[in-house]
């Protein structure tokens, strides 16, 4: 009888200590996921700020090709500043889609899975399109700035760019040598092993923190499952 207690005792034992295992890996598990859901907070912060800029450049441009005359140059200047403002609104939007899809409920495997889609479209697509027309919208801003000043100014005759046609050509030359640069920097890079230093710096820094909460629980729940 006495065997018999020990062994309801000691089964009752394991039972307990099981739980108590498996209550600590499930408040550990909750509060490293809590600590990746505030970590991902600057990022959808900074998409949101993103997307108000995005407006901002979108009606600048509008206003400025529809208070003009209607000219070749004018709606050239005028559309791509509009329409790099709806690519910044609507890359913010796809980074808070991404983001949205993180089910912290869902297991370890599939969190980084959803994680990974959000990396490959901030270093595959957003980083690369936004470094080249990087190299070049700030030509139409600048000629907006100058012929904004030209009719402050009140000069009378044709707008500046007729009198000066030269200056664009002088700026896009500047913007093939930046993105000249760029791809050199992006090869120099690429040789001396630091593309990986590269494509974390483009995911940002908010995903590296993600990445490595779902590494440490990962780890844990191997080393205590």
């Amino acid at each position: 009888m006495e065997l018999d207690e020990m062994k309801l005792a000691w089964q009752q034992l394991e039972r307990h200590l099981g739980q108590q295992q498996a209550l600590q890996r499930q408040l550990y598990r909750e509060r490293r996921l809590d600590r990746l859901h505030h970590g991902l907070r600057p990022l959808v912060w900074g998409q949101s700020i993103q997307i108000a800029f995005g407006f901002f450049f979108m009606l600048l441009g509008i206003d400025f090709w529809s208070s003009h005359a209607p000219s070749l140059h004018i709606l050239a200047w005028g559309i791509s500043v509009q329409a790099f403002g709806m690519l910044m609104i609507l890359s913010a939007a796809r980074n808070l889609h991404l983001v949205g899809r993180i089910d912290y409920a869902l297991p370890v495997l599939e969190i980084q899975r959803r994680l990974a889609a959000l990396r490959a479209w901030r270093v595959r697509v957003e980083a690369p399109v936004f470094s080249v027309i990087g190299c070049f919208i700030w030509i139409p801003l600048i000629l907006i700035w100058i012929q904004w000043d030209w009719d402050a100014m009140g000069s009378s005759g044709p707008d500046f760019w007729a009198r000066f046609p030269e200056i664009g050509a002088r700026l896009l030359f500047s913007g093939v040598v930046t993105l000249l640069l760029m791809f050199a920097i992006y090869w120099l890079l690429r040789r001396f092993g630091r593309r990986r230093w590269m494509e974390d710096n483009f995911a940002g820094s908010s995903v590296r923190k993600a990445e490595a909460v779902l590494g440490e629980i990962e780890r844990f729940e191997s080393e205590n499952g």
